[in-house]
């Protein structure tokens, strides 16, 4: 027997966004790690440098793009580019978001639109871009990033859990209609994790107290590789029967 699961990304590549720091940068790196080549889609281009050379410095191909996913216009050209660029797409992650704080009486609409801009309508159309290109070539691998906040209620963030919901319904539904054409749409949840986004909350005693707290089962604050474990894997040809789910990565926050 000669076919067992492949865990490496040998000869793939993807493109993620938001790709600057954090998650997005600890996702990028993972992929370079298992042997992907990777475009970095970023907000401001100017801001990838130091991702750029950590990949190329790992013996494989970095291309950084200008794309800010509040823009649709940005988005068709920056992901044809990558294409052109790498000769295929296999790899689409959707990583970029943003998660204002405030009670939900007082949410502006700015703060309404903007983060159904990023979080919702950015991962849509994104998604649709890359999904054309893996319809012609008959193979794809999307994994969305969606939260445990969209599987239980935070307080103060109703507008950035309900973004986070609708993702990962989303994700079911690309993975109906796109699975005849080779293509898996997947989700990974996590918790809290420490990222500069999550830093200044942790930083209250209180906060982090509670937040170990209520992830029951191992009682720590995650790591962005703890993500990005996920996605190699959903990424990966071992992951290929899986498609629809969204993996919760909340240390057993939702098992209580």
């Amino acid at each position: 027997m000669n076919d067992f699961p492949r865990f490496d990304l040998k000869g793939k590549t993807a493109l993620v966004t938001g790709a600057a720091r954090g998650l997005g940068r600890a996702i990028s790196l993972a992929l370079a790690h298992a042997g992907a080549d990777v475009a970095l889609g970023l907000r401001d281009i100017s801001t990838g440098g130091e991702v750029v050379r950590e990949i190329e410095n790992m013996g494989r191909r970095c291309l950084p793009l200008q794309m800010d996913v509040s823009r649709i216009e940005q988005l068709t050209p920056a992901i044809e580019r990558a294409a052109s660029k790498f000769g295929r797409l296999d790899i689409l992650v959707n990583n970029a978001g943003i998660a204002p704080d405030n009670l939900a009486e007082n949410v502006s609409e700015k703060d309404f639109d903007a983060t159904l801009a990023i979080n919702l309508k950015g991962t849509f159309f994104t998604s649709q871009a890359a999904g054309r290109i893996m319809i012609r070539q008959k193979y794809g691998r999307i994994i969305n990033m969606s939260s445990q906040a969209g599987f239980v209620a935070l307080p103060t963030e109703s507008i950035y859990c309900m973004t986070k919901a609708a993702i990962a319904h989303l994700t079911k539904c690309l993975a109906v209609e796109w699975g005849k054409h080779n293509i898996t749409v997947n989700g990974v949840a996590p918790t809290f994790i420490h990222t500069p986004g999550t830093d200044e909350y942790l930083a209250v005693p209180q906060n982090r107290a509670d937040t170990v707290e209520r992830i029951a089962a191992l009682h720590r604050i995650g790591e962005p590789m703890d993500v990005a474990g996920a996605v190699v894997f959903l990424a990966s040809d071992a992951a290929s029967l899986i498609t629809g789910h969204t993996i919760l990565i909340d240390g057993g926050w939702t098992a209580r």
